[in-house]
């Protein structure tokens, strides 16, 4: 009987190597995945950080976490398995985008230690782990897409913050405290950080 591991073949090998793009490119590819609660300020901030690393030339992509919920991850729903299978997708996709020198952001919530394990794992070099720290009171008064005031209504399970907890970073690579800095020194810090990150 056949088996997945018998008839798949992958052609990493006789792909162009990632060095070569990355001297195209003149960049090195990397992942900056940014976790935190809804309404942190993760795509915001992501969001603003390619924007200003697209005006200086640099190739990027974003993956954010609800844009993948409308599309590939469209039929994943909150539990702790489909929490899983969601960082797994995005973490695969990310890799694939950073072996092509692509500088890429990924803003997806990753509430636990577990998953961010899991993306560090398969994304190996060029991972940077991000924290976009805000407190539940916050994003709750933020509230941007309203889903806080739905899963106080009961009709959000499984909520972060609320259902299921958040487990702070133990050890990131940078952290973002959007709630002692502006939005503008959020993206600031983070450009310093990762311009040395990807510099050839």
């Amino acid at each position: 009987m056949n088996t997945s591991d018998n008839n798949i073949h992958p052609e990493f090998a006789r792909q162009v190597a990632k060095s070569a793009k990355e001297e195209l490119l003149g960049q090195k590819g990397a992942v900056i995945w940014l976790c935190g609660m809804s309404g942190s300020g993760k795509s915001t901030i992501a969001n603003a950080a390619e924007k200003a690393l697209h005006d200086e030339g640099r190739m990027t992509a974003i993956l954010d976490g609800d844009n993948l919920r409308s599309g590939i991850n469209a039929n994943l729903g909150f539990s702790d398995d489909d929490r899983r299978e969601n960082v797994r997708r995005a973490s695969h996709m990310a890799r694939a985008f950073s072996q092509q020198g692509i500088v890429t952001f990924v803003s997806v919530i990753t509430p636990r230690h577990e998953l961010r394990e899991i993306a560090k794992e398969v994304i190996g070099d060029g991972y940077y782990e991000v924290f976009v720290k805000a407190d539940f009171d916050l994003c709750q008064q933020r509230d941007v897409k309203g889903l806080y005031a739905k899963a106080a209504a009961g009709e959000i399970k499984n909520f972060t913050g609320r259902d299921s907890a958040f487990e702070e970073p133990l050890n990131p690579d940078l952290v973002i405290d959007t709630h002692q800095q502006s939005i503008e020194n959020s993206v600031a810090n983070l450009l310093s950080f990762v311009r040395p990150c990807i510099a050839k």
